[in-house]
């Protein structure tokens, strides 16, 4: 798993007694979205860059998503969490923002990335803020997931940066941009 960590798988079910239902859910349902869209980011960076020298840092950020997404599929079906209805649309709209900011070269692709792993990690600081108030033993497992998780998309932020993304062209505008974009997403993926 992401980090060398390793997780519990959840049993099939986690038990409802107690929890804020509304507050997981919409936690695991914005997450499950974020590491989806975040899949289909590498994805279309990869498209583009995978055989370039950058092409195995971008290949080891998106084995670490990967690793995410299955932790949130798994949490999805644990604690009964629909998915959100937009993700067909982050599906195309991942990739398309993966491949476009591929295309404007390597520094491109990490002031994507630099510019999406800022604004996730932002968002999960704000959730474990949330765990905490509410019950840090009762939501224990979710918390050092998403703590975990946490660490990795700041790696990767990092990553980014030593890999020149504040080199890109208008390098503020387009971060700017793409981190209006992530938070657009976090809003609707939650409530959707």
């Amino acid at each position: 798993p992401a980090g060398g960590a390793s997780f519990r798988l959840c049993s099939t079910r986690v038990a409802q007694e107690g929890i804020n239902k509304p507050v997981i859910d919409r936690i695991i349902r914005v997450d499950h979205a974020g590491e989806y869209g975040a899949n289909r980011i590498y994805a279309g960076q990869m498209a583009v860059l995978g055989r370039s020298s950058v092409g195995p840092i971008i290949q080891q950020m998106w084995n670490q998503e990967k690793d995410h997404l299955k932790k949130f599929n798994e949490l999805m079906v644990a604690y009964r969490v629909r998915p959100t209805v937009l993700l067909p649309f982050w599906n195309v709209a991942g990739f398309v923002l993966g491949a476009g900011s591929a295309l404007l070269g390597r520094k491109g692709a990490m002031a994507c990335t630099v510019a999406v792993e800022e604004s996730i990690s932002e968002h999960y600081n704000n959730q474990i803020r949330t765990l905490i108030e509410e019950d840090p033993e009762k939501y224990k497992e979710l918390l050092q997931v998403i703590k975990q998780f946490r660490d990795d998309e700041q790696e990767h932020h990092d990553i980014g940066l030593e890999h020149d993304a504040e080199a890109t062209p208008a390098y503020s505008v387009l971060k700017t941009a793409i981190q209006l974009g992530c938070k657009a997403a976090i809003f609707l993926s939650e409530r959707i």
